[in-house]
């Protein structure tokens, strides 16, 4: 196996050569990849920017005669992603290293997205010290600033170069070993949890409880991107099952929040089939940044300041109709067993009796939209009047996904009642 570096080796060539060179002093293999339009490099490369492109289903030569540099970079990260896509799949791959400015690093960020959770993917960025969501995705990219431009090596590149290369070849060697001892024995199976603040206390009792039934608990703060990480891994497959109890990033995807997990939420473990326990948990809120980034249609709104970089808006019975209907559509198309708990006792810590948030006729509008969108199919529906924080609730939220990921209980058609 090898650290692989990619990069665009007709303008950095020198500085890959460097890095080439300390990874493997420090006792590490390298494939060298070319994804260069533009050509002239002396860094000779295992696999050539030729290869690349027609990985990624164009031809190299009409690339550089179009002159589109949009064009160019997205071919060439298709083709990347392809080649390490395939070299992974060989075997070949134990670490990966990139260096780029802003066009060279989403195309190494391209193909570092496609290498699986936990194996190391440096990546040395002008752009680092931004927005990196468009580069690091839902995967474990390891992003480090370079400081100055990446055009030339000198004593400030060598330096941030040079912490690169030993990161990524001691990152590579460290994974060699654990996939050399294999997984460690008595490894117990993963469960997705969704968590946000004001619905810590079911998540947490709920995972005490997966946790004494011999699961190992994941959970994910709902903030959009925890959401995306979510859906990612339940679609590669790494859950037994998801207790889905935090939905409300759809309810920022519908109404325009800032914290969408974007359209596909909810949606990755019903495709793949893995079973999920699902409830409401924070739909009654939508959020925003500090309370003069709110977009002023929702000034006049129901607002609440949770901490000062955090503002909180209420939805409305119509928003939470739509919400409802959202998010009863999703579990009705899931392939696997499913089941939908509705709290109605309040679906946050604010949303309770006597809360900023409580609205029993927003709520009302939620639970009915759900039913509705859910009636007829396999999902199968408890409603509780307590609270979702209620430790009861939290607990057999738990219970009932240890029941369906064993198969002790199979989906059964929809059924109203009460706990």
């Amino acid at each position: 196996m090898a650290v692989l570096l990619l990069g665009t080796f007709d303008t950095k060539g020198g500085e890959y050569a460097y890095v080439r060179d300390l990874v493997a002093a420090a006792g590490q293999d390298v494939v060298l990849v070319d994804v260069g339009v533009m050509g002239g490099g002396t860094l000779a490369a295992d696999v050539g920017p030729e290869a690349v492109a027609a990985a990624g289903g164009a031809d190299l030569e009409q690339l550089r005669r179009s002159g589109d540099r949009g064009a160019a970079l997205r071919a060439m990260a298709d083709g990347a992603a392809a080649v390490t896509r395939d070299l992974h799949a060989r075997g070949q791959v134990s670490g990966m290293l990139a260096l780029g400015g802003s066009g060279g690093s989403s195309v190494a960020a391209a193909a570092m997205r496609v290498l699986p959770v936990g194996l190391p993917k440096v990546l040395v960025s002008t752009m680092a010290a931004g927005d990196v969501s468009a580069y690091v995705g839902q995967s474990d990219v390891t992003l480090m600033y370079s400081v100055v431009d990446i055009a030339g090596l000198n004593s400030i590149s060598r330096q941030i170069l040079g912490n690169a290369a030993a990161a990524v070849a001691a990152m590579s060697a460290a994974h060699e070993q654990r996939r050399a001892a294999g997984p460690p024995s008595g490894d117990r199976p993963l469960v997705a949890a969704t968590m946000f603040g004001v619905t810590t206390p079911a998540v947490d009792a709920a995972r005490a409880r997966l946790e004494e039934l011999g699961y190992e608990v994941l959970v994910f703060h709902a903030t959009g991107s925890g959401g995306r990480a979510m859906e990612a891994l339940a679609a590669a497959g790494h859950f037994a099952g998801v207790l889905d109890l935090t939905t409300t990033e759809i309810a920022d995807e519908l109404v325009g929040g800032v914290l969408t997990a974007g359209p596909d939420r909810l949606t990755a473990a019903g495709a793949a089939g893995v079973p999920q326990v699902v409830s409401l948990g924070a739909v009654d809120m939508v959020n925003f940044g500090p309370l003069d980034t709110v977009p002023g249609r929702f000034r006049d709104r129901r607002l609440l300041v949770h901490n000062p970089t955090v503002t909180l808006m209420r939805t409305t019975p119509a928003e939470c109709a739509e919400i409802g209907r959202t998010i009863g559509t999703k579990l009705a198309a899931a392939t696997g067993p499913v089941a939908l708990l509705v709290p109605r006792g309040g679906v946050s810590a604010v949303d309770v009796e006597g809360g900023p948030f409580h609205d029993p006729d927003a709520d009302a509008a939620c639970f009915e939209a759900v039913l509705s969108a859910v009636a007829g199919s396999d999902v199968q529906v408890t409603v509780y009047e307590q609270d979702i924080n209620d430790p009861g609730f939290a607990v057999a939220a738990a219970d009932l996904l240890n029941e369906l990921i064993r198969g002790a209980v199979a989906p059964v058609p929809t059924q109203r009642g009460s706990v």
